[in-house]
């Protein structure tokens, strides 16, 4: 039987073919650069064995649930409270920005230890669906591309997916139809929120803006840079797609096109840069849910989502509707109108507002807009994002800030930023 070489090198120990470089520089120099090489082997040594005592706590946890304490292997809170509680205790030098992602990556790793999980998102790789998806679970667990928003919702509704992630509104376009018409219509419920600054890039095969005669993206990027294309691309025809990844397939198929999208999406389908940061407005931000079965705990830090109907022949209705929340101190982040499918100029009310469906004020409130409207259902009790996510880099948890409430007409239907 062959036997695997020998490695008699010592955990901790860098390897002294590594030292070579070091021999021309100064001797005194060289000698503290080697012991502090040691001394940086040793502690990701500690590190390692730190993560393996982790990994062991998570696989006994596995172990208790199956024992018949049976729990979520998902809290968003927690992994949200505990991340920000480690970024506010950093004492660096270790840059704050940079927690966010290694932990994701640390709790994402041990969960996987407890049960794989599976989340579904509209593919196919290298949308802003699966960078979001990617963010909030990290890299162990099986992402599940599907072909519509619609198959996102069906998949974690029938138990082949623990969880789905999808967009729901763009800070330049506004709520996302699909997304609202899918909660209202399956019995999922929403787990938690993503935040997602987006910044739109031009691409193509040979990264020539000579060479284009047509640019292919989702509608939500082509509106998001509707004032850069008239400006530098005067005239170009332009292809709607169900994605910005079947945009990039496209322009990695045929030279004369260029896509819009992510530069993750540049990389998945090896296509040049001819322009990034072209949407027309900084600071674009896409929110994404996390929808499942299970609706989480209260974490102190909630929001909640409820779709309303009133009778279109009742006279102040809307204003009944929202009275209790104002009386028992209630805030509403967001309220949304959205046609009733099959009814004519008639609209469900959508409603956010700050808290959980089991505090007791949110109860209140909710009882008694109930009694107002013809019918109800709350959409999902969740843990509000404290941060935004950059598309390129981790970012460090920003302070909590309250919502001023605003009112958005409703959205013509769309795919939803992918």
């Amino acid at each position: 039987m062959s036997q695997a070489p020998k490695n008699d090198e010592p955990r901790g120990r860098t390897n002294p073919s590594s030292r070579a470089s070091i021999e021309a520089v100064d001797p005194e120099i060289a000698g503290e650069l080697v012991s502090l090489r040691d001394e940086i082997d040793a502690i990701d040594g500690e590190i390692l064995d730190c993560l393996n005592r982790r990994a062991r706590r998570v696989q006994r946890v596995g172990e208790l649930k199956q024992g018949g304490l049976r729990g979520p292997i998902y809290i968003a809170a927690r992994e949200r409270d505990l991340v920000r509680s480690l970024v506010e205790a950093n004492e660096g030098p270790f840059p704050s920005a940079g927690i966010p992602h290694v932990f994701r990556e640390i709790i994402s790793a041990t969960r996987s230890l407890e049960e794989r999980v599976r989340v579904a998102y509209l593919g196919p790789d290298g949308t802003f669906s699966h960078q979001a998806a990617s963010r909030q679970f990290g890299a162990q667990v099986d992402f599940v591309p599907v072909t519509t928003m619609r198959d996102v919702f069906t998949m974690t509704e029938r138990g082949d997916t623990h969880f789905g992630v999808v967009p729901v509104e763009n800070t330049i376009e506004g709520p996302i139809s699909v997304t609202f018409d899918a909660l209202v219509e399956t019995d999922v419920t929403i787990c938690s929120e993503i935040k997602l600054e987006i910044s739109q890039h031009l691409m193509s095969r040979t990264g020539k803006i000579e060479d284009i005669q047509k640019v292919a993206s989702h509608p939500q990027p082509l509106a998001q840079c509707r004032g850069w294309l008239e400006a530098n691309l005067h005239g170009i025809e332009t292809i709607e797609t169900t994605s910005t990844a079947a945009a990039a397939q496209l322009a990695h198929a045929d030279e004369k096109v260029a896509s819009i999208g992510s530069e993750v999406t540049a990389e998945v389908y090896d296509l040049l840069a001819i322009a990034s940061g072209i949407e027309d407005h900084r600071g674009n931000t896409t929110r994404f849910l996390v929808v499942g079965r299970e609706t989480p705990a209260p974490s102190g830090q909630d929001l909640t989502s409820a779709i309303f109907t009133v009778r279109r022949d009742q006279s102040g209705a809307l204003h009944d509707l929202l009275g209790p929340f104002a009386k028992h101190g209630v805030n509403l982040t967001a309220v949304q109108s959205r046609p009733m499918k099959g009814k004519h100029w008639e609209y469900n009310f959508i409603v956010d507002l700050e808290g959980h469906q089991e505090d007791p004020a949110v109860q209140r409130a909710l009882a008694e807009a109930a009694e107002v409207a013809a019918s109800y259902k709350v959409l999902g009790s969740f843990p509000r994002a404290l941060e935004v996510i950059s598309e390129t880099a981790p970012s460090a948890p920003a302070p909590a800030a309250s919502t001023t409430p605003t009112a958005a007409p409703a959205a013509p239907a769309k795919a939803g930023t992918s």
